[in-house]
């Protein structure tokens, strides 16, 4: 174990973190897409509103989280037939009647809370961290200087005033100043601070992936044949992605593409939510002509300009325009009916991959150069074939854990013998 994860402490990480803004559970759609475009993971946590006049206590706190609404979510809702009949009621719908409810998605911490002990309620589901914003957190811990087996000590650079100490009292006892300021770490923040610390945890960033059991072969995924619709009836965990694959004759996949949070993002939702209702899994990701479609729609209301849609969080007036697969964000230059290979020119398409000889380093690099939640997994001989995928779960769990071997059902153990480290 990196005595890195051991001697810093959550507060480390919120140097820099704006304060967190609450989205009620009684706000639109139409206004979700806006915070959702804002977002480090496509994602926003939800809250119920807090009862004027009451003073919280930290359980209250928790209790009023109630859940992590995604794109993916916003899309499957606007999809629905209901919702596509009448889009201006759908946009002005409270996201209260279709956010998934998971109150464990969050969790409220002190912000002495050691790196490793976070890590290990990630690994457990938890996606973001709530920590209090004291005004007396320096932002470096010190070996010790914290936590000393469980135990709160005083800052020896601080005044020896009660209100300067780091000890932050989350029941309600700390001034209004102290106790209403919260930042939001989410497990990209995580992610960033690990990669900046790739030499204290040598050798484990430069192993594979496979070497370290960071393979999850549990995925959901959908064939490219089945209606796009099919899903938004997926359960979804972490990832919240649904690979589009093609079965082979061997019996392996050949993945074309996803449908996922983080792909979904930036999109045009109203586009993207027709799209889902009447197209293909394999025309959803790989894009169709304009106005081939059989049942097309002759145009479609959506939120012109760059800058001023709903993607990008504007509220500008809406007007028809012809759909294609342009108007959802994806790209292609071949064939609608034709998903044999997957084109470099399909753009926020085409879905983020690595070999299962990649570093973890590497892996995690692409995670975030591409804000992305995960990495597909593919065979190193066969970019193409899918054989699991990397998730932050399994990111944080593979440095926090000895090196384990991942060995796919179809090959055999002495190919791997070289990838086993101790």
């Amino acid at each position: 174990m990196a005595s890195v994860l051991v001697y810093h402490v959550v507060g480390d990480l919120t140097v820099g973190k704006p304060e967190l803004v609450e989205f009620h559970e009684t706000e639109t759609v139409e206004s979700a897409i806006r915070a959702i475009a804002e977002s480090p993971e496509g994602s926003i946590p939800v809250w119920k509103k807090r009862s004027q006049g009451v003073i919280e206590n930290s359980d209250m706190r928790q209790t009023r989280f109630v859940g992590i609404l995604s794109s993916f979510d916003v899309v499957g809702f606007l999809a629905k037939s209901s919702c596509l009949e009448d889009q201006d009621k759908a946009l002005k719908t409270p996201v209260s009647e279709f956010v998934v409810r998971n109150n464990y998605l969050l969790k409220l911490v002190d912000p002495g809370t050691r790196l490793i002990d976070a890590l290990d309620m990630m690994k457990q589901g938890v996606k973001r961290l709530l920590v209090p914003k004291s005004i007396v957190w320096k932002g470096m811990s010190k070996r010790f200087s914290v936590i000393y087996h469980g135990k709160w000590l005083k800052n020896p650079e601080s005044p020896s005033s009660s209100n300067n100490n780091l000890s932050v009292n989350l029941n309600g006892n700390t001034s209004a100043s102290i106790r209403d300021k919260y930042c939001c770490l989410s497990r990209e923040d995580v992610l960033r601070f690990i990669i900046g610390c790739l030499g204290a945890l040598a050798p484990i960033p430069l192993t594979s992936i496979a070497a370290l059991g960071a393979i999850n072969p549990n995925y959901s995924y959908i064939e490219s044949s089945t209606p796009a619709l099919e899903s938004t009836q997926k359960v979804l965990q972490d990832p919240s992605a649904v690979a589009v694959i093609e079965s082979m004759s061997d019996g392996q996949c050949k993945i074309i593409g996803e449908i996922s949070a983080i792909k979904l993002w930036k999109c045009d939702y109203l586009s993207a939510a027709w799209a889902l209702a009447n197209l293909s899994a394999g025309q959803f990701v790989m894009g169709v002509e304009d106005n081939v479609t059989p049942g097309s729609p002759p145009d479609l209301c959506i939120n012109p300009g760059a800058d001023n849609d709903l993607v990008n969080g504007g509220g500008g007036s809406r007007k028809l325009k012809k759909f294609s697969s342009r108007s959802i964000g994806f790209f292609s230059n071949s064939p609608s009916n034709s998903f044999g290979s997957r084109s470099m020119f399909r753009g926020r398409s085409t879905p983020l991959t690595c070999k299962m000889t990649s570093s973890l380093a590497a892996v995690m690099a692409q995670m975030l150069s591409h804000r992305a939640t995960h990495v597909w997994v593919t065979e190193d001989e066969n970019d193409d074939v899918l054989v699991g995928v990397v998730g932050y779960a399994d990111i944080l769990g593979a440095v926090t854990k000895p090196p384990t071997i991942f060995i796919p059902a179809n090959k055999p153990i002495e190919e791997f013998g070289n990838e086993i480290q101790c």
